[in-house]
C-alpha cells in the first residue's frame, strides 16, 4: 500500500478549490437537467407559498429558508417561481458535494502521493452522494428544507476539518467562532442545522481541550451562535403583517402590527410555542413509537433505496446487493479514516454516528409507511416514508464509500503489478500507475446511483401537482368554499393560489388546520378575491357571479377561539338552514365540524359549499349525503334533496354524478389527466391517492356517460382513466389490466373495475419531530 512518507502532511495541503468548484457544476448540471418544473407532492408547495410571500410554514417556520426562498423567487434564474426556488435545493446540494469533495480529498492527503489520485478519489465522493436516491430526489424539487441544511452541515464539516489539522493556528479561533455561527444559521433554517454540533464539541475536546476553558473564545462563539439564529426574531413581526401563509401565527395582533401587542407576553407564548413546535405534541425519547431495532430497520430500508431505487419490485436481488457493497465500502472507508487520518477521523466519525444511530433514536418514528408491509396495520406506522430526515447521512456517507473505493482501487492494482521504490531508508513495493489505470474500472461501481436512479429521482418534466391543484379548484363554482383534510389536497392550492394567482376566489378550508385557533382565525380574516371571470374556465362563463361580502365565517376572533377541540351534541345532532336538514352520524364532532356547520350557517348557500373527494365520507358523517353531487373532482353540497334525472344520475359506490359538468371539466378543462398519463411510474406510494383520485374519477364519469346513453365519450373517458392507471402502473389495482379491457365496443356494458376507497389526501397532520 502507498505509505504516508510520500504523500504531503495535512499542514502543507492545498485544497483543489477549483476542481471541487467544476465536480460541485457537474452535480448542478445533472440536477437541473432533472428539475422539476413547478412544485411536487407533500411540503413543496407550502414552502415554495410561504418563501414567495414571506410567509410562515408549518412550525417551527423555517425563517432563515423563508428569506433565501424569497430572494431565489426574484433572481430571473428561471421561468417560473417555483422553478427558481427549486434551483435553490439544487444549488444547495452541488455546494454540498463541493464541501464533501474537499474533505474527502484532504483525508487522502495523507494516504496517496500523487494529486491524481487524490482527486479521483474526492471526485468519487462528489458523484456517490449526489446520485443517492433521496438526495438526489430531493435536490431537484424544493420538498422541504433539507438541502439548504445538508449545506450548512457540509461547510461546518469542511471548517471543523481544517481546524483539526492545526488548532493553535492563527485562524483557528476564528474558524470556530465562524463554526458557531452557522450551526446558529442552520438551526434557523431547521433544526437539523445542529446535527454537526456534537460532532464538533468532540472534536474540540480531543484535539485541544483547553480550547474549552478558555472564556472568552466560548464567550464569542456563543453570541455568533445566538446571532446565527436571529432570524426567528422576524417571525412575530411578519406575523402580524398577516400573509397568506401563516402556519402557527405567533403574534398577539389580531388586526395591524403594534408596538403593545408585539413585546406582548402572548405573544411571546405563541412564539415559544411554535419554536418548540407544541402542536405536534413529540413524546418522550423513553416512549419509543416503535421498538428501536425496528427503527434501525427502517433505516436500512432507506439505506437500500440510495444506490438502486427499485420502487416496483423488478430487482430486490440487485438493490440489496449494492446495499450490502456501499455499506461494506463505507464501513471500509471509516476504517481507512481512522487508519490513515485520525485527526479528521474525530469530527467525522461522530459525525457519522450522530446523523445514523443518533439521528435513529432522537427522531423515535413509528413503523415507515413502506416497512414490514406485512405487518399491516397491527402496527403505529408513519404517514409516508420519512427517507427524507436521513438525508444528511445518505450525503455524507459518500466521503467513507469514496474511501472505500479507493481502497479497493489501491487493493486491486497492488495485485496487477508493483514497482519498487525508496522510501527513506527502505524499499517499499507500491501498485504503478499503470496498474491503477488497469483498475480503474472498478471505480464504475460509483456510477451504478446514476444509472439506477435515473428514472425514479428525475422530475423533468412533472407538472402533475400544479394541475391537480387547478384541476381541484376549477371543480368549484366562484366564490365557493372547498373543504379539504390533508397536506397533498390541500398545499398544491396554497401554490396555485398565492403563487400562480389560480382561483383565489375559492375559500380552501382544511378540516385538521381547522381545529387549531390561528387557522380560524385566518378563514375570519381572508379576504373575498375577485373572481378573474376571462382566466377561469370557459364552463363558468355564462353568468355573472356576484361577489359575496365579508368573511365567509361570521365569528368574532374570542368567539373562535372559545370553540373547543370536541363538542358533545347529544341529541342535538341535526342542523338546519333552509330546506337543507343534515343529522350528523355521531354525537360527538370535532371543532372543525362543527365550525363547518358554521361555515355553512353563515355563508352558504350564497357561497357554494364543496368537499374535495380525497373527504371521503365526511359529507356523510355531517349528514350531507343526500344533498352532495359530484362535479369533477369535488363534492357539491346542493340546497335539495338530489335524485336521478336530467345532468343527475347515480354511480354505484360513487354516489349522485352532474354528468354534464363532469364530463366537460375532465375533457376540456382538466389538466392533470393528461399529465399523469404521460408520466412512467409514481415513486412514491403514500400519495399516489391522487393520481388514484383520476382514475375513480374518470371511471365515475364514464359509467354516468354510459347511464346517460352517451356510450362515445364514455369509452373516450374510460381509455383515459385506464391510461392514468396504466402511466402509475397501477392498472392491475383497479382491475383494468384485463382482456376484456383491451377492446371495449361503445354498446356493450363495460367490465366493472375494481374500485379502492377514496384517497385520503395525504394527511401528514401529525408529523414526527424532526431533529
Amino acid at each position: 500500500m502507498t505509505g504516508d512518507a510520500a504523500a504531503p502532511s495535512a499542514l502543507d495541503f492545498r485544497p483543489s478549490y477549483g476542481v471541487a468548484a467544476l465536480a460541485a457544476a457537474g452535480v448542478l448540471l445533472l440536477y437541473l437537467v432533472t428539475l422539476s418544473p413547478t412544485t411536487s407532492m407533500w411540503d413543496t408547495s407550502e414552502y415554495i407559498a410561504a418563501a414567495y410571500t414571506v410567509g410562515l410554514p408549518h412550525p417551527p417556520g423555517n425563517p432563515l429558508f423563508v428569506l433565501i426562498g424569497r430572494l431565489f423567487a426574484l433572481l430571473p434564474i428561471a421561468p417560473t417561481v417555483a422553478m427558481r426556488i427549486n434551483v435553490l435545493a439544487a444549488l444547495s446540494s452541488a455546494a454540498s458535494a463541493f464541501f464533501w469533495f474537499l474533505i474527502t480529498e484532504r483525508v487522502l492527503v495523507r494516504w496517496l502521493p500523487h494529486r491524481w489520485q487524490r482527486l479521483t478519489g474526492a471526485a468519487l465522493s462528489a458523484a456517490i452522494g449526489a446520485t443517492a436516491f433521496t438526495v438526489w430526489n430531493q435536490s431537484v424539487v424544493n420538498e422541504k428544507v433539507y438541502t439548504v441544511s445538508l449545506l450548512g452541515i457540509a461547510a461546518v464539516s469542511w471548517l471543523t476539518v481544517r481546524w483539526c489539522d492545526d488548532p493553535d493556528g492563527p485562524t483557528a479561533d476564528r474558524l470556530l467562532v465562524l463554526v458557531a455561527y452557522l450551526l446558529g444559521l442552520g438551526y434557523a433554517n431547521h433544526m437539523a442545522g445542529m446535527l454537526a454540533a456534537p460532532a464538533v464539541g468532540l472534536a474540540v475536546l480531543v484535539r485541544r481541550p483547553r480550547t474549552l476553558l478558555r472564556w472568552k473564545l466560548l464567550l464569542a462563539c456563543t453570541v455568533a451562535l445566538g446571532f446565527g439564529i436571529t432570524p426567528f426574531a422576524t417571525q412575530p413581526i411578519r406575523a402580524a403583517h398577516f400573509p397568506a401563509i401563516n402556519e402557527g401565527e405567533p403574534t398577539a395582533c389580531t388586526n395591524r402590527i403594534g408596538v403593545a401587542c408585539t413585546f406582548s407576553a402572548e405573544t411571546w407564548d405563541r412564539f415559544l410555542y411554535n419554536f418548540n413546535r407544541g402542536q405536534y405534541g413529540k413524546p418522550s425519547l423513553t416512549e419509543r413509537q416503535a421498538p428501536f431495532t425496528a427503527q434501525v430497520e427502517m433505516y436500512w430500508l432507506y439505506f437500500k433505496w440510495q444506490y438502486w431505487r427499485d420502487a416496483y419490485g423488478e430487482r430486490p436481488g440487485l438493490q440489496n446487493a449494492l446495499a450490502v457493497l456501499f455499506l461494506i465500502l463505507g464501513v471500509l472507508g471509516g476504517w481507512v479514516h481512522w487508519s490513515r487520518d485520525r485527526r479528521s477521523f474525530w469530527y467525522f466519525g461522530p459525525l457519522v454516528f450522530t446523523m445514523t444511530l443518533g439521528l435513529i433514536y432522537y427522531l423515535n418514528f413509528k413503523y415507515g409507511h413502506s416497512q414490514a408491509l406485512e405487518l399491516g396495520d397491527s402496527v403505529p406506522r408513519e404517514v409516508r416514508d420519512r427517507d427524507y430526515f436521513y438525508l444528511w447521512a445518505f450525503s455524507a456517507w459518500s466521503v467513507w464509500a469514496a474511501l472505500g473505493l479507493v481502497y479497493l482501487w489501491e487493493s486491486v492494482a497492488t495485485v496487477l503489478s508493483t514497482d519498487r521504490k525508496q522510501l527513506g531508508a527502505s524499499l517499499t513495493s507500491l501498485p504503478s500507475a499503470r496498474s491503477f489505470a488497469l483498475a480503474t474500472p472498478v471505480l464504475l461501481v460509483a456510477a451504478l446511483p446514476l444509472v439506477g436512479n435515473w428514472q425514479q429521482a428525475t422530475r423533468a418534466g412533472q407538472t402533475d401537482t400544479a394541475d391537480f391543484a387547478r384541476d381541484l379548484l376549477n371543480s368549484v363554482e366562484p366564490y365557493g368554499m372547498l373543504v379539504t383534510v390533508g397536506d397533498n389536497d390541500t398545499f398544491p392550492l396554497w401554490y396555485a393560489q398565492e403563487v400562480e394567482g389560480v382561483r383565489k376566489d375559492v375559500l380552501v378550508v382544511n378540516t385538521s388546520l381547522l381545529n387549531t385557533d390561528w387557522y380560524t382565525r385566518q378563514v375570519i380574516r381572508r379576504p373575498v378575491y375577485e373572481y378573474d371571470r376571462e382566466r377561469g374556465p370557459a364552463i363558468y362563463r355564462d353568468r355573472e357571479w356576484p361577489k359575496p361580502r365579508g368573511p365567509a365565517l361570521l365569528m368574532t376572533f374570542a368567539e373562535a377561539d372559545a370553540v373547543p377541540l370536541y363538542v358533545e351534541l347529544g341529541e342535538q345532532r341535526t342542523f338546519v338552514k333552509d330546506s337543507l336538514v343534515a343529522t350528523a352520524r355521531r354525537t360527538t364532532v370535532t371543532r372543525a365540524e362543527l365550525l363547518l356547520y358554521f361555515l355553512m350557517r353563515d355563508s352558504w348557500p350564497q357561497r357554494p359549499m364543496y368537499f374535495s373527494r380525497t373527504a371521503g365520507g365526511l359529507p356523510a358523517d355531517l349528514g350531507f349525503g343526500p344533498y352532495v353531487v359530484t362535479q369533477g373532482l369535488a363534492r357539491r353540497v346542493m340546497e335539495r334533496l338530489v335524485q336521478p334525472g336530467g345532468d343527475i344520475v347515480f354511480v354505484r359506490g360513487e354516489g349522485m354524478v352532474d354528468v354534464t359538468r363532469s364530463e366537460r371539466l375532465w375533457r376540456d378543462v382538466f389538466e392533470g389527466n393528461r399529465s399523469l398519463a404521460a408520466r412512467n411510474g409514481w415513486v412514491d406510494d403514500a400519495s399516489v391517492g391522487i393520481p388514484d383520485l383520476y382514475v375513480i374519477t374518470g371511471l365515475s364519469i364514464s359509467e354516468a356517460l354510459a347511464a346517460a346513453d352517451r356510450g362515445a365519450i364514455s369509452d373516450s373517458v374510460f381509455y383515459d382513466a385506464r391510461a392514468i392507471a396504466t402511466a402509475m402502473r397501477r392498472a392491475s389495482v383497479f382491475g383494468l389490466d384485463r382482456p376484456e379491457f383491451d377492446v371495449m365496443p361503445s354498446d356493450q356494458p363495460a367490465p366493472t373495475p375494481v374500485r379502492i376507497p377514496d384517497s385520503s389526501g395525504g394527511r401528514d397532520t401529525n408529523r414526527s419531530p424532526a431533529p
